[in-house]
């Protein structure tokens, strides 16, 4: 799959789960769990146990039924290694310009962090694909149509606050997709083996997003 289609994919699902699993087992199951429910775009942050290596055994298992990325980013020694464990995208919560510099050279799909107007445009001239507004709890979804005004060519993809009731806010404010951490894949139901749970939860946000959709 080319950068491009990686791209459109995001866009058609619309949905980001950031996964952020307690160990790299219970990460598997939860990633197995998520999809299930639908969740076909599934990000796996850094800051997860032994995260490459998971990725990679999800990058392995799933192949091209789901758009697998790298989340936390905060080093340019993460693009390669996050590359390499089978990453189709690439994410991280700042706009560093050496790191957004090493992951647009990687080739695949950019989503670097940004909040105030400067970063977000410094961010996207930098060459980030989909600026991440982060955290998204801090603003909420008027603020993308406000960011619209001054930059409409600038896709946004709001990541923090983001939950199954506020979702199509996001989207109708203008959002190219959301990002969705604890509301949708959360650690506490894996721990306690409720891996059923989180795969309602999925549907539920999956469901919620075809809704705004389809209107």
């Amino acid at each position: 799959m080319t950068k491009q289609e990686t791209l459109q994919q995001i866009r058609t699902n619309g949905l980001i789960a950031v996964l952020r699993g307690p160990s790299p087992e219970l990460t598997l199951k939860m990633v197995d769990a998520l999809v299930a429910g639908g969740v076909n775009s599934i990000e796996i942050t850094l800051s997860t146990p032994d995260a490459y290596a998971v990725t990679a055994k999800v990058a392995v298992k799933y192949q091209d039924q789901i758009v697998l990325g790298m989340g936390t980013l905060t080093e340019v020694s993460d693009v390669d290694k996050a590359v390499a464990a089978g990453a189709r995208f690439l994410v991280s919560p700042v706009c560093e310009p050496n790191l957004v510099k090493a992951m647009v050279a990687s080739g695949l799909v950019t989503m670097a962090g940004a909040l105030t107007p400067t970063e977000v445009l410094a961010t996207y001239r930098m060459g980030a694909d989909v600026v991440k507004l982060f955290p998204g709890s801090l603003v909420g979804p008027s603020y993308i149509k406000s960011l619209h005004g001054p930059f409409p060519q600038i896709p946004l993809m709001p990541t923090g606050g983001v939950s199954v009731d506020n979702v199509a806010a996001w989207l109708q404010a203008g959002a190219v997709a959301v990002g969705a951490g604890s509301e949708l894949c959360s650690s506490a139901l894996a721990r306690s083996g409720q891996f059923d749970k989180i795969t309602e939860v999925a549907r539920h946000f999956v469901a919620a997003v075809k809704a705004i959709r389809q209107e």
